[in-house]
């Protein structure tokens, strides 16, 4: 099996892409901003800027399951003019883009880490996968339209996608 793993030097993709590779579980393929991170040899590595215009053609050839991880994810102090469409366009314009060249590459599953911000900021009880989504942010608001937006890339195409809200995520570094 051969995986995709965008954001792959990131705060949660960077130990994905250690436990993967050192436990052998697929071909690995990596994704980053930079070309400066560095990968074993046997990864494939691509720097890549993830836009709603990105080709992604070399990069999807064999590729059987993706985990999109590479996203605009929380800023303290946001300086964007129109954080909301900022937020929209890396994460939803960029995520559907691949989303759509995976589906016609081929790919079996995308596999899309959301947020729990989806389903809004607290609650007097768990989130469950069945609530009425809830977004307050513009962050929350952005995943939630990529989900809808993937889940029907998957009916289109039949794609399957896998969607994981995880709360926050915090470990050495953070």
């Amino acid at each position: 099996m051969r995986c995709l793993i965008t954001g792959a030097a990131g705060f949660v993709g960077g130990p994905l892409v250690e436990r993967l590779h050192g436990e052998r579980i697929c071909e690995l393929a990596v994704t980053t901003r930079s070309a400066a991170a560095s990968f074993p040899t046997s990864v494939r590595h691509f720097p890549i800027e993830i836009t709603s215009e990105t080709d992604w053609g070399a990069v999807l050839e064999g590729i059987d399951v993706i985990v999109h991880l590479a996203a605009r994810v929380h800023i303290m102090n946001d300086r964007a003019a129109d954080p909301l469409a900022e937020f929209r366009r890396i994460n939803t314009a960029a995520t559907l883009n691949l989303a759509a060249q995976a589906a016609g590459a081929g790919v079996k599953r995308f596999v899309f880490i959301s947020s729990i911000k989806v389903n809004g900021e607290e609650t007097d009880r768990p989130f469950r996968h069945d609530d009425t989504p809830m977004p307050i942010d513009p962050y929350g608001i952005s995943k939630l339209e990529t989900e809808i937006g993937l889940h029907e890339i998957a009916a289109r195409t039949g794609m399957e996608v896998v969607v994981i809200r995880p709360p926050l995520v915090y470990g050495p570094g953070a």
